[in-house]
C-alpha cells in the first residue's frame, strides 16, 4: 500500500466556462474504496465529452460538485490495490474512468477494477491514454449497437476523428467493407486506416448516395437517422453518440422498425479494453496523436478539441513523464 498522501496536484475547474475556467490546484488524494484500485496517472487524453462537460452544456444531468477534475482516460501505474484485485502494484494499466465526474487529469485517480486492464509493456502510456473512451465508444457502437457482422457494409460519419478512426480500423479488422466520411484534406487519412471508399463531405452527401449500408456509425453526430435511413439496408442499424432528447426519442421510435436507430453511452468494461488492446498489439488497432500537451496546458488542449483536430486524439501527459 502507497504512503497515505494527503494531497495531489491536479487541473480543476470551480465553475462552469470556458476552458479559462481550467487551472492548477492541490486536492485531496482520490481514497480507495473495495473494489477499486488507485492508479498514478502518468497520460491522459481529452474528449468532446470533457468540454461539454466543462462548458455546463450538459448541467442538468450532472449538476453542481466543485472543484472538477476533469478526464476519463488514464494510462498508468497502480499504485495501490487489494490483495485479491486481479492487479499488481506497478502493473502498467490503462482505464476509462467509471465515475460520472471523471479525475483524470491529476496525479493519481481512483476507478473500478473492471473499468481498466493491463498495457504491454512496450505499449507507450500516450497510445494507452489516447484509447479507453474513443475506442470503447467505437467497439460498443459498432459490435453492440450497430450489430457489425463480418461482411457487413459499415460507414462511419467523421472517420478522422478519435471515435472515428478506431471505428474504421475496428470495421475492417471483423471482416467488413468500410467507407469514411471527412473533410477532403483528411481522404489519405482515413484510407490509410483502411477504409474502402472516402467521401468528401464537403463536395458530397452520403445520404443522396446510390450506395447501401448495414450498419451506419455517426461518429460525429452531424447526420441524423430519417436522412439516413433512406441509404441503409433492410435491417440495417444507425447509431449516434449525441446523447439528446431528440436522439432518445429516435432511438423508442425506431426501435421497432426495419431500420432501427440508437443513441450510444459507451460503458467502462475491461473485457473491452483488453480487446481494444489485442487488436493494438495485432497492427489492427493504430493510434494517431494529432496533438501532446503537458497536463499544465490542459486549458489548451481543450481548445484544441473545440476548435477541431485535424485528425486522432489529443493527449496529455505529466511534465515529468512526457
Amino acid at each position: 500500500m502507497i504512503e497515505d498522501l494527503s494531497d495531489m496536484h491536479a487541473i480543476v475547474f470551480d465553475d462552469y466556462g470556458d476552458a479559462s475556467v481550467l487551472h492548477a490546484a492541490d486536492i485531496p488524494m482520490p481514497k480507495r474504496l473495495p473494489g477499486q484500485i488507485l492508479i498514478e496517472v502518468f497520460a491522459t487524453s481529452v474528449n468532446p465529452i470533457d468540454y461539454r462537460l466543462r462548458s455546463g452544456e450538459m448541467k442538468g444531468l450532472l449538476p453542481g460538485g466543485f472543484p472538477r477534475v476533469p478526464g476519463y482516460d488514464v494510462a498508468g501505474i497502480v499504485a495501490d490495490c487489494a490483495e485479491d484485485a486481479p492487479f499488481s502494484a506497478g502493473d502498467r494499466v490503462m482505464a476509462f474512468l467509471n465515475s460520472a465526474r471523471g479525475g483524470a487529469c491529476a496525479d493519481y485517480a481512483v476507478c473500478a477494477v473492471d473499468a481498466a486492464a493491463k498495457i504491454p509493456a512496450d505499449m507507450p502510456f500516450e497510445d494507452a491514454a489516447a484509447i479507453p473512451l474513443a475506442g470503447t465508444t467505437a467497439l460498443q457502437s459498432l459490435r453492440d449497437h450497430g450489430r457489425m457482422e463480418a461482411g457487413d457494409r459499415v460507414l462511419v460519419n467523421g472517420a478522422s476523428g478519435g471515435v472515428g478512426m478506431f471505428a474504421v480500423q475496428i470495421a475492417k479488422a471483423h471482416g467488413c467493407h468500410c467507407d469514411a466520411v471527412a473533410s477532403g484534406d483528411n481522404r489519405e487519412f482515413c484510407i490509410s486506416l483502411g477504409a474502402d471508399h472516402f467521401y468528401d463531405y464537403e463536395q458530397v452527401d452520403f445520404t443522396d448516395s446510390s450506395e447501401r449500408w448495414d450498419v451506419i456509425f455517426d461518429a460525429a453526430g452531424k447526420s441524423g437517422y430519417w436522412d439516413a435511413r433512406n441509404v441503409m439496408n433492410e435491417g440495417g442499424r444507425y447509431v449516434s453518440t449525441e446523447p439528446d432528447v431528440k436522439g432518445m426519442l429516435m432511438t423508442a421510435i425506431t426501435w421497432p422498425l426495419s431500420k432501427s436507430g440508437t443513441i450510444m453511452l459507451a460503458h467502462p468494461r475491461s473485457d473491452d479494453l483488453r480487446e481494444l488492446i489485442r487488436l493494438y498489439q495485432a497492427g489492427q488497432l493504430k493510434v494517431t496523436i494529432d496533438r501532446r500537451y503537458p497536463m499544465a496546458q490542459c486549458a489548451d488542449a481543450h481548445r484544441r478539441i473545440e476548435s477541431g483536430v485535424d485528425r486522432g486524439k489529443v493527449v496529455l501527459t505529466r511534465a515529468e513523464r512526457s
